[in-house]
């Protein structure tokens, strides 16, 4: 395994039955790094994470955590590695939040300050709630603490930030961008493209079981592609508008009556557009021209909208 890299998968394979959730798939996650996976309902990366972690068995492959075999090195690895399972899952529901945390801390040998992680996190509130009473902000709290108090040098995170307010997710970015100061490697399962955007300095897109690409936000979205966003009728016929432009276009509805064309954008491209809307009786609304955005490249490589399942 390299010594830059906290993970390493090669060719992974793991089916359901006759049906692969992850086939053939390669990537390699560097250390000290915020690397988010994204990919639409029914990837893969939710069980490729979960071989990582040791919860499944590859039906073939290879998976290096730290340089380790999740399944035969689980012993050594589990004090190194921090999970936080999808809606706060896999905790006791009468276990009350603090408690919780103090119990796994004295279970470590240099855990963070339980007292500190729970102002941090604003967990004063769960001292005596059992978790079953939790709301789902509080659990996703709960279990992003219960990741972190062992002290990891690398933590898996499943939707850290779901159902929580705006102001309490960007503490949670802050808290993830402390980690990656302190050399603590993350990887980030999330649907929130903005997330991804603001916290990674690596992403991988999954789909259909594979890699299909893998950079910085940067470099996924240097490329001289623009694109056309409007808003129209859903469930337009987007055949012909496909068949008038480039070759290399891409029209995709992106979300009901939402549309976006990504290609080289020049005036003959909008007139295109234009002109297509004027013929098929459509009001382009909010029609706008920009760069490619990792949503975009998201939508293009996989044709699903950002946050469409795990």
């Amino acid at each position: 395994m390299s010594t830059s890299a906290a993970v390493e998968i090669e060719s992974l394979v793991k089916c359901y039955g006759r049906v692969p959730a992850v086939d053939g798939l390669s990537l390699t996650i560097p250390s000290g790094t915020i690397t988010s996976v994204l990919g639409p309902n029914g990837a893969g990366k939710t069980t490729t994470i979960e071989c990582c972690e040791g919860y499944r068995r590859p039906d073939s492959g290879t998976v290096r955590v730290l340089g380790l075999d999740p399944q035969r090195d689980a012993r050594r690895l589990r004090p190194r590695v921090g999970v936080m399972l999808q809606e706060g899952a896999g905790f006791y529901p009468g276990a009350r939040g603090v408690e919780l945390l103090s119990h796994l801390a004295r279970l470590h040998a240099t855990p963070l300050d339980v007292a500190t992680l729970v102002e941090q996190l604003e967990l004063g509130d769960t001292a005596r709630t059992p978790m079953r009473r939790l709301s789902g902000g509080q659990r996703q709290r709960v279990a992003l603490a219960a990741a972190l108090v062992g002290r990891p040098e690398l933590v898996f995170l499943d939707e850290p930030t779901a159902g929580l307010d705006p102001r309490m997710r960007r503490s949670v970015w802050d808290t993830l961008s402390e980690l990656r100061a302190a050399g603590v490697t993350v990887v980030l399962c999330t649907h929130l493209i903005e997330e991804a955007e603001r916290l990674a300095d690596h992403v991988v897109i999954i789909h259909d079981g594979q890699q299909v690409a893998q950079g910085s936000p940067a470099e996924l979205t240097e490329d001289d592609e623009s694109t056309v966003r409007f808003n129209g009728r859903p469930r337009l016929d987007l055949a012909s508008l496909r068949d008038a432009l480039p070759e290399d276009a891409s029209v995709q509805e992106v979300s009901p009556g939402t549309y976006v064309v990504a290609t080289t954008v020049d005036p003959g491209v909008l007139a295109t557009i234009t002109s297509w809307c004027a013929a098929h009786d459509v009001m382009p609304e909010g029609l706008q021209v920009g760069r490619t955005s990792l949503e975009d490249v998201f939508i293009k490589l996989t044709g699903a909208e950002p946050g469409t399942g795990s």
